[in-house]
């Protein structure tokens, strides 16, 4: 008995080798498919940056709202709409610039989520309007001679109605924190691509797009912030896991 024993696992141990030697060699792996629901929702959420600097600094006062909504498996559409009062003083001017933005588009996630995820890896375009105005309160009269004290005007001029639309690449990600509440970071490359022209006057700071600088298109901007998505509907996905 004893003998068939050792006979029988003999028998055993070569058939298992010969199927995994049979395996390797032939480079096989066992799919597993896992079965999940995926939501699909809208998220809203607020800029950190804005309210931050609206607290430490006494001449910014904003804020900016930011949302989006997931079409399909990695494709958003998202929009940000804020307001800025901004007072800022130069080398021969102090002035101030106040109104209101909305930047509309959309994003594309390349991070590959597990099992239902929402964490994003994405990259995303947006097209920037902006209606504002400008009021300048001083200015200095430049010279090159230092003998008459510097020649300061106080005039308080409004530039009213203005406006300007910029296209703006977006390149951030969102982590879900909990479920359904997300952080997210990003950064924004800006090219200006409309504005108005001012009698004796330049467009120093436009809301949203923030500082403009002469002779150059090209802005530059960051934000983080927290969101909320609202489950909407639910989408059955299927991923599987090579053994």
């Amino acid at each position: 008995m004893k003998k068939t024993h050792i006979f029988i696992f003999i028998i055993n141990f070569m058939v298992l080798f010969s199927v995994k030697t049979y395996s390797q060699e032939n480079n096989e792996t066992i799919d597993t498919t896992f079965t999940y629901k995926d939501k699909y929702g809208i998220r809203f959420g607020v800029d950190f940056v804005k309210v931050t600097q609206s607290v430490l600094d006494d001449n910014y006062k904003g804020f900016e709202v930011m949302g989006d909504y997931r079409i399909y498996k990695n494709y958003y559409i998202a929009a940000e709409l804020g307001n800025e009062d901004y007072s800022y003083s130069e080398p021969f001017l102090v002035a101030n610039t106040s109104g209101s933005y909305l930047k509309a588009g959309g994003n594309y996630n390349f991070y590959d989520n597990w099992l239902g995820m929402q964490n994003e890896l994405y990259a995303g375009v947006r097209i920037g309007f902006a209606s504002f105005s400008h009021k300048l309160e001083k200015y200095k009269v430049y010279t090159s001679d230092d003998y008459f004290n510097d020649d300061i005007r106080v005039i308080n001029k409004n530039y009213d109605n203005q406006s300007s639309t910029w296209v703006e690449f977006q390149l951030g990600i969102k982590t879900e924190i909990f479920n359904n509440l997300f952080l997210s970071a990003h950064i924004q490359l800006k090219n200006s691509f409309t504005s108005n022209e001012l009698d004796g006057f330049e467009n120093l700071y436009i809301p949203g797009f923030h500082r403009t600088y002469q002779d150059n298109s090209i802005g530059v901007g960051w934000g983080y912030g927290i969101s909320y998505m609202i489950p909407v509907s639910k989408k059955e996905r299927k991923q599987k896991v090579a053994n």
